[in-house]
């Protein structure tokens, strides 16, 4: 795991393996929003793999038990490196993961099934283009900045029953791999704050990412989910994306007709690889 002095460098190696064509991979938005914890705790959950000194691959615990990961875009294929990885993901310090995300193509999912790993969870992936004008959202959009922070907050805990988003983490986040990020959060006709989304972008000519979008629970079936999604859109094509990129479980059916309602693609779905219990 890299020191949090690192981190800021892995964010920078991830943003240049993104790219138009790739298939969904772990993106420095990941990152970003996993940031709300703190840098330490993103330090202590962010897995490198190098060789002569250049990154080949990063990974992040999302939890105890899930890794997401990708790698450079030469080394899909790479059986050294593959085969390094699911030795040390087979590691007696890494008892308590049991998934892998990995990209579509990736020679590592290969070897995980080659050791006994099973699909498991599928996830569905989706894009659209940005190439051309996104439509006006139908909501009044504010861009959220410290001042507001409780707002982004308030909205999150009402979109997600468990979620443990605060203020303090909000500001965690912000102070991250924040600089290319923004919050929006969508206001109704009568002034309600109904829905929000935060925006990662890799730089100009690739592909950003919406992670998370939320609608308040006592506003859903109003078309604000949609709202606030071409308001995402729209955000990371002022910031020069190429696409914009989300991902969710493919049987999170709302969510997915949400995103296909604004534009989005479907891309090849993509499970996860579980170690047999």
């Amino acid at each position: 795991m890299p020191d949090v002095d690192g981190l800021r460098e892995v964010v920078g190696v991830l943003r240049e393996w993104q790219h138009e064509g790739a298939p969904m991979q772990l993106h420095p938005g990941d990152l970003g929003w996993f940031w709300r914890f703190g840098a330490d705790a993103t330090a202590a959950a962010v897995r490198t793999w190098s060789r002569d000194g250049r990154l080949l691959a990063i990974g992040l615990l999302d939890g105890a038990t899930l890794l997401r990961m990708t790698t450079a875009p030469d080394a899909m294929r790479d059986e050294e490196l593959a085969r390094q990885v699911v030795a040390d993901l087979n590691q007696p310090s890494l008892g308590a993961l049991v998934a892998v995300e990995a990209p579509q193509g990736a020679l590592v999912k290969d070897l995980l099934a080659e050791d006994g790993w099973k699909p498991g969870e599928l996830r569905a992936p989706l894009s659209r283009d940005l190439t051309a004008p996104v439509r006006e959202p139908g909501l009044r959009i504010e861009t959220i900045g410290p001042e507001q922070a409780q707002v982004r907050v308030a909205m999150q805990r009402a979109s997600f029953d468990r979620s443990t988003f605060t203020d303090e983490r909000w500001h965690a986040m912000a102070g991250g791999a924040y600089s290319d990020a923004r919050c929006l959060v969508g206001y109704d006709d009568q002034g309600s704050a109904v829905a929000a989304v935060t925006v990662w972008s890799a730089g100009p000519g690739r592909p950003g990412l919406l992670e998370p979008m939320g609608v308040h629970r006592e506003h859903r079936g109003r078309g604000h989910g949609r709202a606030i999604t071409l308001a995402a859109a729209a955000a990371l094509r002022e910031l020069g994306s190429s696409s914009a990129t989300v991902c969710t479980a493919s049987d999170n059916f709302a969510a997915v007709a949400t995103y296909i309602s604004a534009g989005f693609d479907p891309l090849p779905e993509n499970p996860d690889f579980c170690r047999n219990a």
